[in-house]
């Protein structure tokens, strides 16, 4: 089997887009992730899936973070954090209770570590959810290598 055939199929699963921030003692660094998932209710847990070839491996390691959910209209929020920087910078910054979010995101779930697992190229990093918050609005979809949008209910 083919993995880059493997990534083409996986593509045809739409998911939402989000940006993963967490803070070193310099500076709040962030990257867009769309492999992030509900884990447990009680605890109340999330996973975020990272490429061990990124540099944000060593920054989430043991480190609190959190997940921006991005609404349809920050594209270029999630270009920016995908290693495209645009300038001026597309998004604001607002202190959460773990660190910087980026502000006006369709929701917040802001994280302290749990553990992390081996994923072969990538390392599973859980967070059990310290504070969430959520607004009203449309979601940013990725489908098929390429940004979407929901159309109808």
């Amino acid at each position: 089997m083919d993995p880059k055939d493997f990534r083409n199929c996986m593509g045809h699963f739409a998911t939402g887009v989000t940006v993963v921030t967490s803070e070193t003692e310099t500076k709040t660094h962030g990257f867009t992730v769309n492999s992030f998932t509900s884990v447990s209710l009680d605890p109340m847990l999330v996973l975020v899936s990272v490429d061990r070839n990124t540099k944000a491996l060593d920054v989430l390691k043991d480190n609190n973070f959190i997940v921006n959910v991005l609404r349809d209209d920050q594209q270029d929020t999630a270009m920016h954090f995908a290693g495209r920087p645009q300038d001026p910078k597309p998004f604001e910054w607002e202190k959460g209770l773990l660190g910087q979010r980026i502000k006006h995101s369709l929701a917040h779930i802001e994280c302290e570590p749990w553990v992390a697992y081996d994923g072969g190229d990538h390392v599973l990093y859980l967070g059990e959810v310290k504070n969430f918050e959520y607004y009203s609005g449309q979601p940013l979809l990725y489908f098929c290598g390429k940004f979407s949008e929901v159309t109808g209910k």
